[in-house]
Formats: structure tokens, C-alpha cells, sequence
């Protein structure tokens, strides 16, 4: 009898992403299948120093993973899905979406518990202009400063004093056992999450039928047709993820509903933002797999949403911030 060769799986080094894909291992020992991990250096992990936007944009923490995958060095990548450009890699697909964690933005404040707490002049940490616009939105008098590396290298920062506050993923955490940390979580209206946040993707390639079995079990119909919403709609508007876009598509009452976001600051911090919102009733009681006609709907609901937000103005928002960036 021949041994079953185990699923390779790629990922990060950093300790937020193996104990993403420590997760996802659990999940699929738990459904019977064997796996190994390989552990894959992305361009965004090498240079902590610099903007993201320096390195090169969209896809500094996937393209490692996904030529890996190409190659055949690993079956499976397990992605924080926010990181991931909209287009598709030819030859790969995203086989499947577990359940989201929480998808907003929080505060971690050191000393003040919220935004609108800080006192005056406070120093917030981040690199992200989608929060960035955020926060001068709702405290202009605060100073924004840029902020890289792991989370618990930005808590150390934040622990050392060089900031009053940090806004990070509610998600990751939550995921890395840090969730007491959080001071403030920021939801909508007020504060739209990045598209895709809080929910991981797993990559495997197109013709890869055993490893795409595999993982079927451990997706999540109603995370999966949200964030179907959500990357349609930011397709549609030509933003990556690293554009000043905030999305989140949820489904309750029998109802997908996904809101979008643009915003923009002017040369005096001044910020403009677009809001929209669409909802499509779901057919049936249940979200199964095999429903197309869910994921189509979805994929429907993100255009129009884009649709709204361009009619609003939303392109000459996005160029005037893409000038910005680059």
C-alpha cells in the first residue's frame, strides 16, 4: 500500500501568518488530511523600512507563495485575503474562504482608550492612507506617523512611547491571542475596514483536483460570497489593495449587503469620502456550495455598489490619491 503523500503548504514566516496557516492545518488534520508546512520569504516581509508602495503595491506579500505554487514546491498558500491583487494568477484560483474573523479596524491605545480620547497632538501609528484619511476624518488635530513591521514589533513601539496609538486589524489580534490589547473597535460607517479584511484565502492551482477536495470543507459560503462582493467592487473602481477604499459586504435576514467606501485627502489634510450601499435578497434558506446563482449575485452586488461611487465622483478621488502614492 502506497503512503499518501501530504499536502505542501506555503506560507509566511512572519507569526501572524503561521498562526493563520497553523489554523487552516488544524482545520484540514481535522477533516483527515495530511500536511507539511514550507515556509516561503515574500518581498514585503524582506523590506519592513520602506512603504509598501515602494516595493512594488499589490501582491508584495503573494507573489513568492503563488510562483511557489506554479512551480510545484507547494499544493496549497494560505493568504490574509486584504493582501491578495483582485486579478486572478493564471493557473491558480481561490479554492476556498474560511470563515471571517472580524473584519474592522481598532485601536490600540496607550494613552487613551479612543480616538477621540487622545489628547491633542497624539501620535497614531500607521502606513495604511485608507486609515490615514480615517482617522484625520475624524481627529484632524492628530498626527498620523507611518508604522511597518510584525504586530508585536508595532506594539513594542507603541509600548516604548513612541506612540500615543496604533490602528491595526481587529483580526489579526484576535488571531494571535491579543484581543485584550484592543481599546476601541472602529466600524462602520464612522471607519471602513480594507476589502477582504479579516478573512484568509486559500490558493491552490486550477488543475489541482486532490488539494482542491481537500480544502472544500473548510469553506464558508456566507464569508465567501461577501468577499466576492467586496473584490468586485474594488475591481471595479481599479483600486488595489492599497488604495484609500474601505468595503464590507455581511449577510443577515436572508440578504447579502455589502457597503464601499473612497476617500481622499487634499494637500491640506482635508478629506473628501464616498459612500455607497447595495443589498440583494439570497434564494433560499440555506447558502450551499454549489450555489452559483450566490456567488453571481454577489459578484453583481460589488459592481453596483462601484457603479454608485463612480456616478458620486469616485475617479478623480482615486487618481488624485494614486498621484499621491506613488
Amino acid at each position: 500500500m502506497h503512503a499518501v503523500t501530504p499536502v505542501r503548504i506555503g506560507t509566511r514566516a512572519s507569526m501572524l501568518a503561521t498562526t493563520q496557516t497553523g489554523w487552516v492545518v488544524d482545520r484540514l488534520k481535522a477533516v483527515g488530511v495530511d500536511v507539511c508546512l514550507e515556509t516561503i520569504s515574500t518581498r514585503g516581509d524582506a523590506r519592513r523600512d520602506i512603504p509598501i508602495a515602494w516595493i512594488g503595491g499589490d501582491g508584495v506579500f503573494v507573489r513568492e507563495l503563488e510562483q511557489a505554487l506554479l512551480e510545484g514546491r507547494i499544493d496549497l498558500a494560505v493568504h490574509s485575503l486584504k493582501d491578495m491583487p483582485t486579478a486572478e494568477t493564471s493557473g491558480l484560483v481561490l479554492a476556498c474562504v474560511p470563515e471571517r474573523a472580524t473584519a474592522f479596524d481598532a485601536v490600540v491605545g496607550r494613552t487613551a482608550a479612543t480616538l477621540e480620547e487622545l489628547p491633542p497632538g497624539a501620535v497614531v501609528g500607521t502606513s495604511s492612507i485608507r486609515r490615514v484619511a480615517q482617522v484625520k476624518a475624524i481627529r484632524g488635530d492628530l498626527v498620523v506617523a507611518p508604522l511597518r513591521g510584525n504586530v508585536d514589533t508595532r506594539l513594542r513601539k507603541l509600548d516604548a512611547g513612541d506612540y500615543d496609538a496604533l490602528i491595526l486589524a481587529a483580526a489579526g489580534l484576535e488571531r494571535l491571542g491579543l484581543a485584550g490589547r484592543i481599546t476601541q473597535l472602529l466600524r462602520p460607517p464612522a471607519f471602513w475596514p480594507a476589502v477582504s479584511q479579516g478573512a484568509l484565502a486559500i490558493q491552490v492551482r486550477i488543475d489541482d483536483e486532490r488539494t482542491r477536495a481537500a480544502v472544500i470543507p473548510l469553506d464558508h459560503v456566507a464569508t465567501h460570497a461577501a468577499v466576492v462582493a467586496e473584490r468586485r467592487m474594488l475591481a471595479e473602481l481599479a483600486g488595489g489593495c492599497l488604495a484609500p477604499i474601505g468595503g464590507w459586504a455581511r449577510v443577515a435576514d436572508a440578504r447579502l449587503t455589502l457597503g464601499g467606501c473612497v476617500l481622499a485627502l487634499d494637500d491640506t489634510g482635508a478629506v473628501e469620502r464616498l459612500v455607497a450601499e447595495e443589498s440583494v435578497a439570497l434564494l433560499g434558506a440555506n447558502l450551499e456550495p454549489e450555489e452559483v446563482s450566490l456567488f453571481t449575485s454577489a459578484e453583481s452586488l460589488g459592481a453596483a455598489v462601484a457603479g454608485k461611487l463612480l456616478s458620486a465622483g469616485a475617479a478623480p478621488l482615486l487618481e488624485r490619491m494614486r498621484t499621491r502614492l506613488v
